[in-house]
């Protein structure tokens, strides 16, 4: 067993159904089992040795879901420990169980391969302390390789637990202290709003909206369904949101809520039916985050726009744009903190959002709570979401394009061709590299006929170079990356992908 491959980051992911070619199961309930007894040993040496550990465990739609559930609830109560079956869960809320003011859990853990193909599956973990890291995960698996498991004993058991019930009401009593509304129960009534599930976990959703009187008529694909058989459940999936506009328009929807599989990440829709997605996501948050606390820095993943950075400056805020990845954003505005810079907001283009006020969790289901708070009271008002950043400057282009690497030595060869763009791009008439910059290369296009940017980075994950490109005139990108595939033709393990 390679238990290497299952880390994904800071979680493990693995193939959990045969059926797809070239693709076999590693991710099984035996492995499961011993990645759950790794768990609890990683845990001991963090505790002290008279407190009881006791889990939280939920699943997302997958239907391999059960089953590495039942295997994880089977390693555990193996050795002793009271775990809790929370059922059907979004991520969010397996965090919460582990700083829940009635009945905190040592570990939370969520079953979930995110927006993954139906036959992934992963695992995530909690403390009080937030997501595992990167070590953390590699620690765990480096355990389960060892062997270095706990020794079987009595007195574990396993208990149904309807936190998801609890869960709600914690949104629920936001809107509601949020609103301020005359009807106070009812805060929503009035607005029309859709909620696209994806067949994920998400659908739970519509139930926090009619509790507070909205309209979710012409909701759809909110009933779990591990097979995904209308879209993925990924707001960054260009037919997923393509759903959920459409079905806005069709509806006379005042807004609609897309979900990821597990609920960590959302995006919205305005009643045009035109999406409010990574950059325009950022900035709707953005704005009304540093209305809160101004003068507050705003940290995001490297692909955001120029465009975003003059917004948040203009509403007196600072841009800090970081690395890809959701817990890069994330710790980097926790580091901002504790070394003394004000950071409210942690956002990916993804839609990965984490606030300070929340433990600083990626919770897609927070992240519409406020922003359905400021579309009922921008409407007492006539206005609408949209309206806070009618003033985000868009660009006229953009593309990603991804070159796979085939040398053997992926990160060497990767540096390679970062090192000699910088060296061509430093000597290019009209390009300046921009700084500071965290990852990869990023480059200001400033020439009449490309005014944008570009940078070219590693893959976190893949043996790829993703490059990115935006341009304020027709017809900028397709002269930026001209240039680039210019400098890039020299390279001939580079193979492009789109």
């Amino acid at each position: 067993m390679d238990w290497k491959k299952l880390q994904n980051g800071s979680d493990i992911r693995g193939i959990a159904l045969e059926g797809v070619p070239g693709e076999h199961v590693n991710l099984t309930p035996d492995a499961t089992t011993t990645i759950a007894k790794a768990f609890i040993t990683w845990l001991k040496k963090r505790v002290t040795a008279d407190k009881e550990i006791t889990l939280a465990i939920g699943t997302d739609s997958r239907i391999s879901g059960p089953a590495l559930k039942q295997a994880f609830i089977d390693g555990a109560t193996a050795v002793g420990i009271t775990v809790y079956d929370c059922g059907l869960a979004s991520t969010p809320a397996m965090f919460m169980t582990t700083v829940d003011e009635e009945m905190p859990v040592t570990g939370g853990i969520m079953i979930t391969a995110s927006h993954l193909p139906f036959n992934r599956n992963g695992i995530k973990f909690f403390t009080k302390d937030g997501g595992l890291e990167k070590a953390d995960i590699a620690e765990i698996l480096d355990i389960a390789d060892r062997g270095e498991l706990p020794e079987e004993k009595s007195g574990g058991k396993c208990v149904a637990y309807d936190f998801m019930t609890k869960y709600k009401s914690h949104l629920i009593n936001y809107i509601r202290t949020e609103v301020k509304a005359e009807d106070y129960d009812h805060p929503l009534t009035g607005l029309h709003i859709i909620v696209d599930a994806g067949n994920g976990n998400g659908g739970f959703f519509v139930n926090v909206l009619n509790a507070l009187g909205a309209n979710t008529e012409g909701s759809q694909f909110i009933e779990p369904d591990g097979h995904f058989p209308n879209h993925i459940p990924n707001p960054e999936n260009k037919e997923a949101m393509a759903s959920i506009c459409n079905a806005v328009v069709k509806n006379g929807a005042d807004l609609g809520i897309i979900f990821d599989t597990d609920v960590d990440r959302s995006a919205i829709v305005d009643r045009h039916g035109d999406p409010i997605n990574r950059n325009s996501l950022i900035a709707l948050i953005a704005a009304v985050i540093l209305k809160e606390h101004p003068r507050s820095t705003v940290v995001t993943d490297s692909v955001t726009s120029d465009g975003l950075t003059e917004f948040i400056e203009s509403k007196g805020g600072k841009h800090h744009r970081f690395k890809r990845g959701y817990k890069n954003v994330i710790d980097e505005g926790i580091r901002l903190n504790k070394n003394g810079e004000e950071c409210w907001l942690a956002i990916e283009t993804s839609g990965h959002c984490a606030l300070r006020e929340n433990y600083f969790l990626d919770d897609g289901a927070l992240l519409v709570a406020k922003l359905i708070v400021q579309a009922a009271r921008l409407r007492s008002q006539g206005k609408e979401l949209q309206d806070l950043i009618s003033t985000l400057r868009q660009p006229a282009e953009s593309t990603e394009i991804r070159f796979k690497i085939n040398d053997s030595d992926v990160q060497g060869y990767g540096q390679m061709v970062l090192d000699e763009v910088a060296e061509a791009a430093a000597k290019h008439e009209g390009w300046h590299i921009v700084k500071p910059n965290y990852e990869g290369i990023r480059v200001s296009c400033t020439n009449p006929d490309e005014k944008g940017w570009f940078l070219l980075r590693k893959s976190l994950h893949d043996p790829v170079l993703p490059l990115n490109i935006e341009s304020e005139v027709n017809g900028g990108v397709a002269n930026i990356s001209r240039e680039i595939l210019n400098i890039l033709k020299p390279f001939k393990e580079l193979e492009r992908k789109s």
